[in-house]
């Protein structure tokens, strides 16, 4: 039986061109709303309220497909809003304007996250979901790798032209549209039927209080986690203030995102063999000693040791924990238990990086650091002891029963 099937590599590559599609802008986003007239403050504003909206409907659009029994109209939708919004902030560049752009960017996130990582569920066992959720994330990955490569290479070309940019990705978009149009969606279970239901904004909520203990237990430790683990912009910032030019810095992170590319599949395929917590506390464990590293590290050589490191433990965590929790989840609400998980995740993400810049502001930066460490640390005790730890077959029990 193979591992990989056709509809896993079409999903994985649809998400490789879609994030090549917004890493091209990843470079350049900053400068280029400074240049029409954004403050940083403003950024801000947008950010947050572009990640939030990504973040509350995760979980409804997770729920919506899992009620109507249909994956593919919310992949292909959510990946056509997420096209079409980057050469919609070249055409105009009123603040206004920018905030629709942006967020129908992060909707079109929400919209099929729930429904992509449930159709990649269906596409393996319980024993099998390491490498499928493995491998995507290296595909997905890889387009972060490709994306600021393309970018720094055309501004060498045509340095400054940043709107022209904002239209090239639109190309990648599209190809990542264009391969959606090869995948069928999988066939309902007639003996699994769903009566038809009013589904609430607010579904997340229901769905947690319903929630399996086991389920509850591992998102809570990953919530936890997250709530410390904020934005990348922070590690880039302290290699920059530690005296890296810009281009060093894009180098780095271009460097760490090949390494989790790599490492993604590979470490995927372990988990199936020793078990997701095994893996998972793993990559919890190199987190911190990057986060520690991070704090008394000063030299360019030093940066590129780290955040190899921070590959690997990007690589040994993203992919396991979805893994992990559609194992624990009933097949019929496979997209609702991960859209709940991704929208709880986006929020604390929010309020990693508030926290993150209030510590930086008044205790400095080794604190930020050393504090993400220390607390990454409990949870990995918080998850070695208190979250159960079932072997992938017995996950598939118990999924069942």
């Amino acid at each position: 039986m193979r591992v990989i099937t056709r509809t896993v590599w079409i999903l994985s590559l649809v998400s490789l061109f879609t994030d090549m599609a917004s890493e091209m802008l990843y470079p350049v986003m900053p400068i280029y709303l400074k240049e029409i007239g954004f403050s940083i403050l403003l950024i801000g504003i947008l950010e947050g309220f572009a990640e939030a909206t990504a973040g509350l409907s995760k979980s409804y659009f997770g729920k919506l497909s899992d009620v109507s029994g249909k994956r593919l109209p919310f992949v292909r939708l959510g990946y056509l809003l997420s096209a079409v919004s980057k050469p919609m902030m070249a055409v105009f560049v009123y603040p206004l304007w920018i905030f629709f752009s942006r967020t129908m960017d992060r909707l079109g996130k929400g919209i099929r996250t729930g429904a992509r990582d449930a159709m990649l569920s269906d596409e393996a066992t319980p024993e099998t979901k390491g490498q499928v959720f493995g491998l995507h994330r290296a595909m997905d990955t890889l387009g972060a790798v490709l994306g600021p490569v393309l970018a720094l290479l055309y501004l060498y070309f045509f340095p400054q032209n940043y709107k022209s940019l904002f239209f090239l990705a639109f190309i990648p978009g599209l190809i990542a549209i264009g391969f959606t149009f090869l995948i069928k969606d999988g066939k309902k279970d007639k003996d699994n039927k769903i009566e038809p239901q009013v589904v609430s904004f607010f579904s997340f909520v229901h769905y947690w209080k319903a929630g399996a203990p086991a389920y509850k237990k591992l998102v809570i430790g990953l919530l936890i986690f997250t709530l410390i683990n904020s934005s990348d912009v922070f590690l880039l910032l302290k290699a920059k203030e530690s005296g890296l030019n810009d281009t060093a810095v894009i180098a780095v992170y271009v460097f760490y995102n090949l390494v989790y590319a790599i490492a993604a599949y590979p470490l995927g395929k372990l988990s199936d063999i020793i078990g997701f917590k095994r893996v998972l506390i793993f990559g919890l464990i190199v987190f911190a000693t990057v986060y520690a590293g991070m704090a008394l590290s000063s030299e360019l050589y030093q940066f590129y040791g780290l955040f190899f490191l921070y590959g690997i433990y990007a690589a040994a965590t993203e992919g396991v924990a979805r893994a992990w929790i559609s194992n624990i989840s009933n097949k019929k609400d496979t997209a609702t238990a991960l859209g709940t998980f991704t929208g709880f995740q986006s929020i604390c993400t929010m309020a990693a990086s508030a926290l993150a810049g209030w510590i930086w502001l008044d205790f400095g930066a080794q604190a930020t650091f050393l504090f993400s460490s220390g607390v990454a640390l409990m949870v990995v005790l918080y998850i070695l002891f208190v979250v159960p730890s079932h072997s992938n077959k017995t996950e598939r029990a118990l999924k069942l029963n």
